[in-house]
């Protein structure tokens, strides 16, 4: 039986998000980031390709590893200007019905209690279409600017995390109970406080005492994204992550090598190895003929800057790329930052990367996989890493906004479609439910987050 494939579009509140330099071409209209109704003009969209979600990643920091500055960043559009996620939120959702919004926060720089009010106020307003792509943040800059000395470091950021899941799924879960709201007119009570209660967390990273400030919403827990890929990454996602964003496999033997160590691992934590989706990113090039695709791609790649592209895969990498010569070959050295994009250029089974290679391949959709073709050629690309790779879904990440969607939409879905591989109509209203499947509106009680437990406040 063919695998029912699952989408969300991949962007960022940018002028180019994922591929530097294409704010330049023709039909890129980045520039209208800021501008609302580029925003709900975009959730309409993907709405109308019946994706699950609108992934919106993001960062607090700007690229400033290469040549030790931000200069190269700011000149290309490199991530800067970046706007706040989560804004544009309510206002896509009010022109919407089905499709979800994950939403990136960090769990370094966000405070626990702070962000689970957030996210909590955001799936009332969406009517349960929210999700939170956990991140614990891979730039230094984002460490100096929000008052630390420098990053934490890496695996240590992970621990952190780890506990900070505790904390808000004390919040999200426990903190009020079923019934707790009762809003009688007659008794004068909205809400019960003996069924609200004071979590009294006290850790090694994080003390929070309180309740939660927002009745519980839909989902109570939003779906959770994430797409770590070290030791560390991994083992985090398969206790906490219900959806795994990935760009590492570049093949079929990798994707299905990388889908089943996940899957693995989600099982090792008492978890089904269905309860997490896995979704590749990919940059789909579609064309009415083979040739017209090709075309199109290279005449992408001309607007990609290489420049721009250095700085930004500097600043994934923790490595400055400035200092290597283009021939070189990208070494595998330990940083602070993303062990996973390292890992992709300096640890690939299937061949050797020069820098100049790494960069050009960065440039468009940060190192996913180019699927080239006609509709029909796409469609069996994508099939094949669903059913013979195992994916569940993936993440369309643009070169040209909103071209690549559109193009997509347009003419891929539908071949989709007819092959039944793909919805004509969303199952649900959740987002949780168009992931997993009507009914399960909530997280499974094999999660992790339904197993953490409150703790009595000991009085000394």
């Amino acid at each position: 039986m063919k695998k029912q494939i699952r989408l969300n579009g991949f962007t960022l509140n940018s002028v180019a998000p994922h591929s530097p330099g294409l704010w330049r071409h023709p039909k890129d209209q980045g520039h209208r980031h800021g501008d609302l109704d580029y925003w709900t003009d975009l959730a309409q969209l993907l709405e109308k390709g019946k994706f699950d979600a609108m992934f919106l990643a993001d960062v607090l920091g700007i690229y400033d590893v290469y040549g030790g500055e931000p200069d190269a960043a700011i000149k290309n559009a490199v991530q800067v200007p970046l706007h706040n996620p989560l804004l544009p939120i309510s206002a896509m959702a009010a022109v919407t019905k089905h499709i979800g919004f994950a939403a990136t926060y960090s769990a370094t720089y966000t405070e626990p209690y702070k962000l689970a009010r957030d996210f909590s106020t955001l799936d009332h307003l969406t009517k349960g279409r929210v999700a939170w792509n956990i991140v614990t943040s891979y730039l230094n800059s984002e460490a100096v600017n929000l008052g630390m000395e420098g990053q934490i470091k890496h695996d240590t950021r992970y621990d952190r995390a780890d506990e900070y899941m505790d904390v808000v799924y004390k919040l999200w879960e426990h903190s009020w109970e079923e019934e707790a709201v009762e809003a009688n007119k007659e008794t004068g009570v909205y809400a019960d406080p003996e069924k609200v209660h004071p979590i009294n967390h006290e850790g090694e990273f994080f003390n929070v005492p309180g309740v939660q400030l927002v009745e519980p919403s839909s989902q109570r827990t939003p779906v959770l994204f994430q797409a770590g890929a070290s030791e560390k990454g991994k083992a985090f996602a398969a206790k906490h992550a219900e959806a795994l964003f990935t760009t590492l496999a570049s093949n079929l033997e990798e994707l299905k090598a990388f889908t089943s160590d996940v899957r693995a691992r989600a099982v090792k934590n008492g978890r089904n190895a269905e309860d997490i989706k896995i979704f590749p990113g990919i940059v789909p090039i579609v064309g009415r003929t083979e040739k017209e695709a090709q075309e199109k791609y290279e005449e992408l790649l001309t607007y990609v800057s290489y420049e721009g592209t250095a700085a930004m895969l500097s600043g994934h990498t923790g490595i400055d790329f400035s200092k290597y010569e283009p021939d070189q070959y990208v070494e595998n050295v330990t940083t602070e930052a993303s062990h996973g994009f390292l890992r992709k250029y300096a640890a690939s089974t299937t061949r050797k990367w020069t820098v100049r290679e790494a960069i050009l391949h960065h440039g468009l959709g940060i190192g996913a996989t180019k699927v080239i073709g006609t509709p029909g050629q796409v469609a069996d690309e994508l099939e094949a890493m669903a059913n013979e790779g195992d994916a569940d879904g993936f993440n369309i990440i643009q070169a040209a906004s909103p071209s690549t969607f559109e193009d997509f939409i347009d003419h891929v879905i539908p071949v989709l479609q007819e092959r039944g591989s793909y919805r004509t109509e969303y199952e649900a209203s959740t987002l949780r439910e168009n992931l997993f499947g009507k009914g399960k509106v909530r997280i499974p009680d094999s999660h992790h987050a339904r197993k953490v437990r409150l703790t009595d406040k000991v009085h000394i």
